[in-house]
């Protein structure tokens, strides 16, 4: 059975950063494409990030050269780092494959406030 855990999510003022981290279990990252995820109160949840084969790398057009995805296949884990954050950024954040064939996992609250 996977299970997907996200954490590294906090309260941090405009313009700062935070990296996140989800590690999986049950599975081994290595197959497949993954993303990361993210559901704003009142919103749909969307992909703002994604690793996929061949190292192709996928931003949603608002995170673009502020967000970064990696994967550390041997350790199952998948890293998400965020810079010059935006109060736009808030959201619960959550990781899974791209596209999505796992149980979600609790997610990671980011909150960007000053």
């Amino acid at each position: 059975q996977v299970e997907l855990v996200e954490s590294g999510g906090g309260l941090v003022q405009p313009g700062g950063s935070l990296t996140l981290s989800c590690a999986a279990s049950g599975k081994m990252i290595i197959w497949y494409n993954m993303g990361w995820y993210r559901q704003a109160p009142g919103k749909q949840r969307e992909l703002v990030a994604a690793s996929r084969s061949g190292g192709r790398l996928y931003y949603e057009d608002s995170v673009k050269g502020r967000f970064s995805i990696s994967r550390d296949n041997a350790e199952n884990t998948v890293l998400l780092k965020m810079n010059s954050l935006k109060p736009d950024d808030t959201a619960v954040y959550y990781c899974n494959t791209d596209p999505i064939l796992w149980p979600w996992g609790q997610g990671t609250q980011v909150t960007v406030s000053s």
